[in-house]
Formats: C-alpha cells, sequence, structure tokens
C-alpha cells in the first residue's frame, strides 16, 4: 500500500511539472506566432515586415495594462516591455533582447501591446496637428495615465512635427516602442528602448556594429534576478 502511495504521488508530481511547462512554453510560443506571422508581410503603407526568427523558450509573457498597474501598487520587481508586432523598431531589437535575457539567466518579460491588429491606439492617447495645433484625437486607457506617473522620470518627451518639419513640443511624456522598462520594488530604476544610435532606418539590415550596441543596451537592462527581488 505504501509503494502505492507513493507511486501516485510522484505521478503527481510529474504531472504538475509537465503542467507548469505547457503554461511556460504557451506563452513563449504565443509570442513566437503573434511576431513571425508578419514576417515578409507587406503592411497598409506597402512596407515589408522584418522577418524575426523567435525562440522557442522566450521569456516573454503577455499581459495587461492593468495587471502592470497592480504589479507596480504591490511594489513587486519584474521586466516590461511595451511594443507591437506592427511596430519595425520593435521588430529591430527583439532577437537580441532574448539572447541577451537568456544569458543573464531573466526568466520573465511582461509585455503589453499598444496597437489592435490594423494599427490602432489600444494603451495611449494620441494627438495630432489640427489646423496647425496639437488636439488630442485618442483617449488613452487609465491604466496608461497612470503608468504615465509612475514612469515619468525616466519617459521621453511627447512631440509632433508640422509639414516645415518643425518639433511641436506638447509638454507631456509617452511610452514609446519599444520600451523596456526594469521595475525594482515598485519603482522604475531603467528604461531603454534598445535600438543602435548608428540604426536611422527601422527596417534597415543590422550591422555587427548595431548588434553591439544593441548587446550593450541589454545588458545595461537585465541584472541579476535577485539583484532585483532582493532574494
Amino acid at each position: 500500500m505504501k509503494k502505492f502511495i507513493k507511486y501516485i504521488f510522484v505521478i503527481f508530481v510529474i504531472s504538475m511539472v509537465i503542467t507548469g511547462c505547457k503554461k511556460t512554453n504557451k506563452y513563449a510560443l504565443e509570442f513566437k506566432e503573434e511576431y513571425e506571422s508578419l514576417n515578409g508581410v507587406v503592411n497598409k503603407s506597402g512596407k515589408e515586415h522584418r522577418t524575426i526568427n523567435i525562440d522557442k523558450d522566450n521569456p516573454y509573457i503577455k499581459t495587461t495594462p492593468e495587471e502592470i498597474v497592480k504589479m507596480i501598487e504591490n511594489n513587486e520587481s519584474f521586466y516590461l516591455y511595451v511594443g507591437d508586432p506592427l511596430c519595425p523598431w520593435c521588430r529591430s531589437v527583439l532577437e537580441k533582447s532574448i539572447e541577451i535575457a537568456k544569458k543573464k539567466s531573466v526568466s520573465k518579460i511582461y509585455y503589453i501591446d499598444i496597437w489592435d491588429d490594423e494599427g490602432n491606439e489600444i494603451l495611449r492617447d494620441k494627438y495630432e496637428l489640427v489646423d496647425g495645433k496639437a488636439t488630442k484625437t485618442i483617449e488613452g486607457t487609465e491604466a496608461y495615465t497612470k503608468l504615465l506617473g509612475y514612469f515619468k522620470d525616466v519617459l521621453d518627451d511627447y512631440t509632433l512635427t508640422d509639414d516645415n518639419g518643425k518639433k511641436i513640443e506638447l509638454g507631456i511624456k509617452r511610452i514609446f516602442a519599444p520600451n523596456y522598462f526594469r521595475i525594482k520594488k515598485g519603482k522604475v530604476s531603467l528604461m531603454i528602448d534598445g535600438i543602435s544610435e548608428k540604426q536611422t532606418d527601422s527596417r534597415e539590415e543590422l550591422t555587427k556594429e548595431m548588434l553591439d550596441d544593441e548587446e550593450k543596451e541589454f545588458n545595461s537592462l537585465f541584472i541579476d534576478y535577485c539583484d532585483i527581488d532582493g532574494c
């Protein structure tokens, strides 16, 4: 009888491990499919999406802006990526982000999308120039407004450019894509975009020098996970 109970216990433990692995792989595979499904696809502007190869064991976990707000308010420590499969700059840095995350033993990067499948804003507010004046045309979500407040010290300014190439300052901050955040105990300690300053076109071929710059960026972002969690 004891042997039988021990046998059942072992089977239970193995099943729990397998179930856990499937759950982890589910997020990674969803991320892989979401981005690779656009490889070589021509968008509405007639531009082809960069072809990228996403590791099936990548650390990306999709979540919601509301859940990220809760994690911050609970003083949790984690990495966050804000981007979108349709974002060409995001597609430029993803492979390097996964490579360095794995080297640094980072097992989780939470991510939220900024657009729907048609490229419409689903998170952020949007301003456009109407008769020469900056006008809000899309209202951001409540969660986005809260994130702006939490991240304001590391965010870039939101600017528009008129037909003459003049920049219009809006006097507010914006979460761009890609933006990567390192949050420690509810406080953002670093934000990067991962993009090399040598890259001037989102769809150009990435040179070794550009990839080296990306590596430096992500090495600065990803630190030993215990350093973040305080374990």
